[in-house]
């Protein structure tokens, strides 16, 4: 694959360490391992990381802001979800997930959502399980040691990273507006992968 068909350089994404993965890989997680180090972290394979984000770009750029719901209980991703939600309108959870959000009518922040994004199915599981209950396809941005049962759609990315997180959610935020046609080209969009990625 060419630099040029990459959403960002090759450089840009081993800067931010999205392909560094854990030293525990799952069964499902060791079809995107490229190669284990000798100090034992999986390293994932960057086109399929480009790859994946490019269809969950594709996947979500069908769906209004408010039709889909983001949720990060892991600190190091609540900064770039937040800046993604003031800049396209797409809804968010950045900490603890209310239980009852997706699937309780009654509660004063219910939420119909049509799909679910999660920054680690583990972490995040609450939402994914509500997700299931109400039917609605789930995102899940997944480390070497995630399990992939119950998931829509898998974009293996280091998920625990502030640096690898922020350019994920930069990536997407850039793309979505351009997408739904809210940005007219690239250099309309003015954020730096460093609003998303540092204090």
């Amino acid at each position: 694959m060419t630099e040029e068909q990459l959403l960002v350089p090759t450089k840009t994404y081993l800067k931010s360490g999205i392909h560094i993965g854990t030293k525990f890989q799952t069964k499902y997680m060791e079809q995107f391992i490229y190669k284990t180090r000798p100090d034992g972290l999986s390293v994932l394979n960057l086109q399929k990381i480009d790859e994946r984000i490019q269809i969950m770009i594709n996947f979500l750029s069908h769906y209004a802001p408010d039709e889909i719901l983001i949720v990060s209980r892991r600190e190091n991703g609540w900064k770039p979800v937040k800046l993604l939600a003031e800049l396209t309108g797409i809804k968010v959870y950045a900490g603890r997930y209310p239980p009852g959000i997706m699937t309780n009518p009654n509660l004063k922040h219910y939420t119909e959502v049509k799909i679910l994004v999660v920054t680690d199915s583990w972490v995040d599981r609450n939402a994914v399980n509500e997700a299931m209950k109400v039917g609605i396809p789930v995102i899940a941005l997944c480390d070497t040691n995630n399990q992939a049962n119950n998931l829509d759609l898998i974009v293996p990315c280091n998920n625990k990273g502030k640096k690898s997180l922020g350019l994920l959610f930069y990536i997407l935020t850039k793309n979505y507006l351009k997408n739904r046609g809210l940005i007219e080209k690239e250099s309309d969009f003015k954020k730096t992968i460093g609003d998303f990625t540092e204090e």
